[in-house]
């Protein structure tokens, strides 16, 4: 497992890599779910993560999958679609957007699309044919915000239907304030940029860089670095202390559930914690792929 040792600084080499991936993004145990028939199969491309109840859900570019007893993926419901955005709200109904299967009917950005049966069916919302959310979450008032990388640019709607245009930035990810209205972070190639009036401006992107981020609960704001090393967020995201490094590679996906248990999908799992990031346990296995999604 690659550590960094106390003292020395990763900007050069995480702001690289966060480039890098920047540039390239651009182009059930209780019953929640319905598994598809292809249990067994191994994963790659994971652009999600997510909870409901009891059971793990990851969003991938072939489709919404949640792990059997042995760790296995099955597929929910029967949509392949590749879903690059995604989200659980605190009701749980399911956010995404991303593209359609391979020969699936409907223009190639989904929009926002929802799922109120655990992603066994889905329903469009908006924006079908004109955007495709590279990240997506909700404020406490059910207010989503959307990453639109296509056009660097975020966009925000207090009904998943009507939207309005907030401030371009170059960003990987973003995540929204549980508790703060307003308050909103996103990951850029020069730091973590920090906005307070709900996205319309952002600070300039500064001290640690990251490509991931996460606000499960008032005191629980994670961020991930390109290389897996995991920090956590002081005073609202304005500061960060190193926690520990996620094993499996190069991260893809982060999401905290509370203040003590996070999930992370890496290049070879998506692995749980439950002591808030110190200690990790693989609960998916991923097979490593090249990096065009």
């Amino acid at each position: 497992m690659k550590k960094h040792l106390p003292g020395l600084s990763v900007l050069p080499l995480t702001a690289a890599a966060l480039a890098l991936a920047l540039t390239l993004t651009a182009c059930s145990s209780s019953g929640d779910g319905a598994p598809g028939a292809d249990s067994g199969a191994v994963l790659s491309h994971i652009h999600g993560l997510g909870v409901r109840g009891s059971t793990l859900y990851v969003a991938t570019h072939q489709g919404l999958h949640t792990p059997d007893a042995d760790g296995r993926p099955t597929l929910v419901g029967d949509r392949r679609d590749d879903f690059m955005g995604f989200t659980v709200t605190s009701d749980g109904v399911f956010l995404a957007s991303g593209h359609p299967a391979p020969g699936g009917d409907g223009p190639a950005d989904l929009g926002l699309v929802a799922s109120t049966d655990s992603g066994r069916t889905w329903q469009e919302k908006s924006l079908a044919g004109k955007v495709d959310f590279h990240a997506l979450d909700t404020a406490p008032d059910s207010t989503v915000y959307g990453y639109d990388s296509a056009n660097g640019l975020l966009r925000v709607s207090t009904d998943g239907v009507t939207w309005d245009d907030r401030a371009t930035l170059r960003a990987l990810d973003i995540a929204v304030s549980p508790t703060t209205p307003g308050t909103v972070v996103a990951t850029t190639e020069s730091g973590v940029a920090r906005s307070t009036d709900g996205g319309r401006t952002f600070t300039s992107g500064t001290d640690q860089v990251l490509a991931y981020v996460s606000w499960g609960a008032p005191d629980a704001l994670f961020g991930v670095d390109p290389n897996g090393v995991l920090f956590r967020g002081r005073d609202g995201g304005t500061g960060w202390t190193r926690v520990s490094t996620v094993p499996g590679g190069a991260p893809q996906a982060l999401t905290v559930v509370d203040a003590r248990r996070l999930l992370v999908a890496t290049q070879d799992g998506v692995y749980e914690s439950r002591d808030a990031g110190l200690t990790f346990e693989r609960r998916m296995a991923v097979k490593p792929g090249n990096d065009d999604h």
